[in-house]
């Protein structure tokens, strides 16, 4: 075997290695949380944790000795599936008419307003959702309610809602924009107006994406931690009204986890397990969805001898495209509201001190430490976090047979990854990184858990823009003479270095707006400078958790808040200029391609 074909074949080898590490990780996350669960579901009996309505801990308890608290989570299994269906209820209709106008009934300049105000939804993190609900809608609601708190299920819907409206719009509009158009122009043929053609032929047609939005959107609300503390009250309740106190389960292993006794600690990582089974029954049913529109684009055929009957009982006039228009308004105005909120509370309370001062445990407040610790963090989980994304994309778009088995693993386990709320890797990290391997609370505990979060964001991204990658310049390449490897190097990844500049950016993005991961890996109070990677640490996200939950260092958290808004919106604006650089590549590419065929 000469060189050159062992250095193909080593390659190989490590990118499928690379790929291998998200199944690993998948495997390690179930079985260390699984393993320190265990010890708490035998002492306190399974069902007796699962359907017990009593929360009730002792942190004196050990399993060395008679238990003498109760852990029961049934209470919160049920305010979870309320705030749940709750937030889908508001951001899964608001999401489906704000996709449907911004694709069928959007002007194309108003288009591109509505997808960037989208954009940056997606990109405000939790914890800033969360702060905003605390200062502006639950005073609001207060009015209304009898505790004049204005917590409870009705908040935490609203709140959730508009964290799970940017997924539910991306998802569904493309789904819309990839009905062909013939069903359109069939509904039309049969004298349906513009709106009851798109909403009787077309959007029945895109049912299959638009459902698997919502799923999605359902395992973001579940997993959701920061935003529901800070608006739901936190009462262990059954949620009986609007405005009733009550908790979730991630809420509960965040509000409790650090004075956690022996068996209350196995509890609260038993919750976790709790969620993970809820995430896997989610992705069993997008499975089980996606799988459905798959065999619908494979064979089905749109009929329309029912459509003609159906567009005759009900009259969809204008009625439809102004709903539309209002939820696509509710979304803009949302997103202006938590800008104009958060610049104008935070703005007046910049200084030179908060920014670039030192921190002082018990005087002057200084983020800079934090601003530091979240660049440390980026930087970190970049170098783990990138490389195996990349080479796992490489595998699984230049290595691998789409309908292979291999790559059917591959895929499923980095959608349980993208799945799992970020509270499951935090005491995922915890647990390992933490406590098995004895690193302690430190940044390089917490760049080693966001690490792993970022796999799924760093492989999509750059799988999507392997894929863009004309077909004709990996054959010129390698008809004359170069191999895979060097096509691969030299070709297709400079090709697609946009798209992969833009992962990284997205990469960067969920590293500040997370604060979760961090709490109980890095270490849950405000830390001052750190001085190694060894050291604990707070970020950005934490840092306003903290300042906001403490109640003496409001101004500071508006300030805190301003900054966080302006490094994601200065991210995503970085994003944004990416993805018109390629796009403009891309098609001066295919603009040569056509010209060398002709």
């Amino acid at each position: 075997m000469d060189k050159s074909k062992i250095k193909e074949r080593a390659f190989k080898i490590l990118f499928a290695t690379t790929a291998i590490v998200c199944i690993i990780a998948v495997i390690a996350i179930f079985a260390f949380l699984i393993a320190e669960s265990v010890p708490a579901f035998r002492k306190i009996g399974f069902f007796r944790f699962i359907f017990g309505t009593t929360w009730n801990p002792v942190a004196a308890d050990n399993y060395d000795k008679p238990l003498e608290g109760t852990y029961g989570v049934f209470k919160m299994v049920v305010g979870t599936l309320v705030a749940t269906c709750g937030s889908v209820a508001f951001g899964g209709i608001l999401g489906f008419f704000t996709a449907v106008f911004i694709s069928k009934f959007c002007p194309v300049r108003v288009k591109r307003v509505f997808t960037a105000i989208i954009h940056l939804l997606a990109g405000i993190p939790s914890v800033i959702f969360g702060f905003f609900g605390m200062k502006v809608l639950l005073p609001m609601l207060g009015v209304f309610s009898s505790n004049g708190s204005g917590s409870g299920v009705l908040a935490v819907s609203l709140v959730l809602g508009l964290m799970i409206l940017p997924t539910v719009v991306t998802l569904s509009k493309t789904s819309v924009d990839a009905v062909p158009q013939s069903y359109y122009e069939g509904a039309r043929a049969l004298g349906a107006t513009h709106e009851q053609a798109v909403f009787t032929a077309v959007v029945p047609a895109a049912k299959s994406g638009i459902v698997a939005s919502v799923i999605l959107g359902i395992g973001r609300s579940i997993g959701e931690t920061m935003a529901v503390i800070m608006v739901a009250g936190n009462k262990v309740n059954y949620p009986q009204g609007l405005f009733h106190s009550f908790r979730v389960l991630t809420a509960n292993i965040v509000m409790e986890m650090g004075y956690a006794g022996e068996v209350q600690l196995g509890a609260l990582i038993a919750t976790g397990v709790v969620l993970l089974i809820f995430i896997l029954i989610v992705n069993v049913l997008l499975g089980l969805v996606t799988g459905r529109k798959k065999k619908d684009k494979d064979g089905k055929k749109h009929e329309f001898a029912a459509l003609d009957k159906f567009l005759y009982k009900i009259k969809i006039e204008r009625v439809g495209k102004i709903f539309s228009t209002v939820c696509a308004s509710i979304a803009a105005i949302s997103l202006l509201s938590i800008i104009c909120f958060v610049s104008i509370k935070g703005i007046p309370h910049l200084s030179t001190q908060l920014l670039f001062g030192k921190y002082e445990m018990a005087g002057a407040i200084s983020v800079f430490p934090s601003i530091v610790t979240t660049l440390m963090t980026i930087v970190l989980s970049l170098i783990i976090a990138v490389p195996i994304g990349v080479a796992t994309a490489v595998f699984l778009n230049e290595y691998t047979k789409k309908n292979s088995k291999i790559v059917r693993v591959i895929r499923s386990a980095i959608d349980i990854l993208s799945g799992i709320p970020s509270i499951v890797y935090a005491l995922f990290g915890m647990v390992t990184f933490v406590a098995f391997f004895g690193q302690k609370t430190s940044v390089l505990a917490g760049g080693f858990t966001i690490a792993i979060m970022l796999l799924p964001t760093v492989v999509r991204s750059t799988e999507e823009s392997l894929r863009s990658v004309s077909d004709g310049l990996r054959e010129g390449s390698l008809a004359l003479g170069a191999g895979k490897v060097r096509t691969i190097f030299k070709i297709v990844l400079p090709s697609a270095l946009p798209g992969i500049m833009s992962a990284i950016i997205l990469a960067m993005g969920r590293v500040v707006s997370e604060s979760a991961p961090f709490m109980y890996t890095m270490g849950s109070t405000i830390m001052p400078m750190p001085k190694s990677y060894m050291s604990s640490g707070t970020t950005l996200a934490v840092a306003l958790y903290k300042l906001a939950g403490e109640g003496r260092y409001t101004d500071e958290a508006y300030a805190t808040a301003f900054v966080l808004l302006v490094i994601v919106l200065a991210l995503n604006i970085i994003a944004a200029f990416i993805e018109k650089k390629l796009n403009r590549k891309l098609q001066g590419d295919t603009r040569v391609n056509k010209s060398k065929a002709k």
